[in-house]
């Protein structure tokens, strides 16, 4: 069963969201994310992965990185990866993006680099990212665990948090938040759509975009 709240985070942008945190004094937009796909968004419920340099410890049977999340994810979701080891070495990868397209996972966000980017635009799976490269993640990086915070930007997510992404930012929202965050995004989606209609009806930008605008995230205390 789909996510109503998922359903209306689809329906806006990151920027709208981002503003809605702002208006409410909340934390959770992480900019500088490159698009392998600009022009596509993505919005969902977050799994999460972590990685970590170096190799698994001994004993500990083969994993690849990633397909634990692909397992438990579905339409209404996301997939959020963190490697901020400061090694060059992929956190997702072709194989990867077509596992977690055959699940329907709406996209991923690496805080890292990625790699197949190419593939990854080719069959139309959006991967959000810190940069690109070539080189593999074996024996350099290894997943530590699946569901747990991960740090992107310096914010942490949380499995089962919501996210939004697109090519101006990766906007993160606690359960316990998104239904003010949605109806302050909506609220403020609805005043600009009205400002452009007033502008594409002839009106002087001075006129439109005046107090009103200036005063419209004024914060909630």
């Amino acid at each position: 069963m789909s996510d109503p709240n998922v359903d209306r985070l689809r329906r806006l942008d990151a920027c709208a969201v981002s503003d809605a945190l702002d208006k409410l004094g909340l934390a959770g937009c992480v900019t500088g994310l490159r698009s392998a796909s600009p022009g596509r968004r993505i919005a969902g419920r977050v799994h999460t992965v972590k990685l970590v340099a170096g190799t698994p410890p001994a004993g500990r049977p083969p994993v690849h990185l990633g397909a634990a999340a692909i397992d438990l994810s579905g339409s209404d979701d996301v997939i959020v990866v963190e490697q901020s080891t400061g090694i060059d070495a992929g956190c997702w990868g072709g194989i990867l993006s077509r596992g977690a397209q055959q699940k329907g996972v709406a996209g991923v966000i690496c805080e890292g680099l990625a790699r197949d980017v190419d593939e990854a635009r080719e069959i139309g799976f959006p991967v959000f990212c810190r940069g690109y490269t070539a080189r593999t993640a074996r024996n350099r990086v290894y997943e530590d665990a699946t569901d747990v915070p991960v740090a992107v930007g310096g914010f942490t997510v949380e499995p089962g948090f919501y996210a939004i992404c697109d090519s101006s930012a990766a906007v993160f929202i606690a359960p316990t938040d998104i239904d003010r965050v949605l109806a302050a995004a909506e609220d403020i989606a609805r005043r600009e759509a009205e400002m452009t209609r007033r502008l594409e009806a002839g009106e002087a930008a001075s006129a439109v975009l005046g107090a009103n605008y200036e005063y419209m995230l004024k914060r909630e205390d």
